[in-house]
């Protein structure tokens, strides 16, 4: 039920929101500090680089491919309904998580979560949606938004003084308690709202989507893991998975009842807003997962330590993203975007500079330059997304956001990781003819083996460390250079396709104070457009 002016308990069920938003961004951000014990046989499961990348990306694919559907899903049987439910299923999963015994169970359980919080995140804005008004919907999605920046702030910490006191499965049992607390506030403070006329479920797009991009990945882990594109498996995964997107595009694109509605992506203001999210995370993804690399096995800090120096970033995002909203009414979502992307681009080159003893302050600047690009980037480009369709098709434009910036932080980890692998593979395996052949392989896989190895073979060992950490510097390096190159990309993107002006621009709150009261504005349109009026974009733009 609308509510003139919004639902009268709007700003606690943001809050109630807040929560459920959390523990799905929460997960992540602590599971990067965690990788490097993961990786080691003694203290975690002696998971592999390709292992590792794909415990997150079991989760981010899963997580993609199911968060349209569930969009629909919540729109058909009750958003409220459904954000409870996949919060008890990423419970459950994250349970699993804790107590695996091996990487492949780690694997499967990151699946599960994924599950659940592919119905988590479209039920989110949805909500949101629904229960404020357009004046102050800009304002709720940049604190949302922020919220985003919070998880980054306290996950790595948290995750890090976890590490210190008990065993690595502590990071994902720390889910469960939140679920709890969120579970109960949500039964009695979210309201129920749902489309009253949804579509249909798209079994056969789910299952595309799912197949090709697990080939898709696979073929560009293995890759990294193969030093080589020659290989028959990585080639012919690669090509199966692009043949199997295509075919998912096309189905979908005849659909009347898509899974993934890309005929959304005609209005040039959703499109070129989508591109700007699913670019940057592309970069972003791969940067954060070798950095926790670079903190732990390069510079030797332990979790907890590694995990506080992250916080820059989310003290940043904190700070700017409610700002964003007030600098779109005053500046328009293209100069905004344009400038996040480019000083968060910026901070992706600063990578290629760092060394073996780089001050660790100017390492900090460089965080917080890039949570700061991140903060001007996210609010306006979803408030795009979100005012390019009508209200109750909310669901259906908040799971495209989050499809394409999961699968975008999927690739980005499988892409700039096997980046990271190939250069580390190709610099490390020449100084391995030495060693006994039953480590010599395993030797290979990353930093951590190496390391692990080295540690093991005592003085004999010792020659090794110095070049492991040169050699994955090469590849954080190049991979760096490419995370700013696809930066600019983006830049470019914005700067020629992004409309100029917001589709629901609320003028800053001096303009408004010179405006009639009610009525029109300056250029003639109203202030507020009505529920599914302001939903469509101006003809102009």
């Amino acid at each position: 039920m609308d509510h003139p002016g919004g639902h009268p308990r709007r700003w606690v069920i943001l809050g109630v929101l807040v929560i459920s938003l959390l523990v799905a961004v929460l997960d992540n951000t602590i599971l990067n500090v965690a990788l490097r014990v993961i990786s080691d046989p003694g203290e975690g499961l002696g998971a592999s680089q390709s292992q590792l990348a794909w415990a997150i990306n079991s989760y981010t694919l899963v997580f993609a491919s199911l968060l349209f559907t569930w969009g629909v899903v919540g729109d058909r049987l009750g958003r409220k309904r459904i954000l409870m439910t996949g919060l008890a299923i990423f419970g459950i999963g994250s349970l699993a998580s804790a107590y695996a015994q091996s990487p492949d169970q780690l694997i499967l359980a990151r699946a599960l979560m994924g599950f659940g919080g592919a119905a988590i995140m479209p039920q989110t804005l949805s909500i949101i949606t629904n229960v404020f008004d357009p004046a102050e919907r800009g304002r709720a999605i940049g604190i949302w938004s922020g919220a985003v920046g919070l998880a980054l702030g306290i996950g790595p910490p948290l995750g890090g003084l976890l590490l210190e006191h008990f065993w690595w499965g502590s990071v994902f049992l720390i889910n469960v308690p939140i679920v709890a607390v969120g579970l109960l506030l949500m039964a009695f403070l979210v309201p129920e709202s749902r489309n009253e006329a949804p579509r249909r479920l798209d079994p056969l797009g789910v299952l595309l989507s799912v197949v090709g991009l697990v080939l898709l990945v696979y073929g560009i882990i293995g890759a990294g893991e193969r030093a080589s594109l020659a290989d028959p498996d990585v080639y012919g995964s690669l090509l199966a998975g692009l043949a199997v997107l295509a075919a998912f595009v096309v189905h979908e694109a005849r659909s009347d009842h898509p899974a993934l509605d890309v005929r959304l992506f005609r209005n040039p203001r959703l499109a070129v807003a989508v591109a700007a999210i699913m670019l940057m995370f592309f970069a972003l993804s791969g940067v954060l997962f070798f950095m926790n690399f670079y903190w732990q096995s390069v510079r030797a800090f332990t979790p907890l330590h590694a995990g506080l120096l992250v916080i820059p970033v989310a003290l940043a995002q904190l700070l700017v993203a409610p700002l964003s909203p007030f600098l779109v009414a005053r500046f328009g979502p293209k100069a905004v975007c344009a400038t996040g992307i480019a000083i968060a681009s910026a901070a992706l080159g600063c990578y290629a500079l760092a060394s073996v003893d780089t001050p660790v302050w100017m390492i900090e600047a460089v965080f917080f330059a890039q949570g700061t690009g991140m903060a001007l980037v996210m609010p306006p480009a979803t408030e795009s997304i979100m005012s390019s369709v009508p209200r109750e098709s909310a669901g259906a434009a908040s799971a495209v956001q989050n499809t394409v910036r999961q699968v975008a932080t999927a690739l980005g980890v499988a892409v700039l990781g096997a980046v990271v692998s190939t250069v580390y593979r190709g610099r490390i395996e020449p100084l391995l003819h030495d060693l006994p052949a039953a480590v010599r392989q395993p030797a290979a896989e990353s930093i951590e083996a190496t390391l692990v190895v080295a540690r093991g073979l005592g003085p004999a060992g010792e020659h090794l460390v110095a070049p492991a950490k040169e050699a994955f510097l090469s590849g954080m390096h190049l991979a760096a250079l490419c995370s700013l190159a696809i930066g600019i990309l983006n830049m470019v993107i914005v700067l020629v396709w992004l409309p100029r002006h917001s589709a629901r621009a609320p003028a800053p709150a001096r303009a408004r104070a010179d405006r009639p009261a009610v009525g029109k504005g300056g250029d003639g349109e109203a202030d507020h457009p009505a529920p599914g009026a302001g939903n469509r974009p101006r003809r102009d733009e």
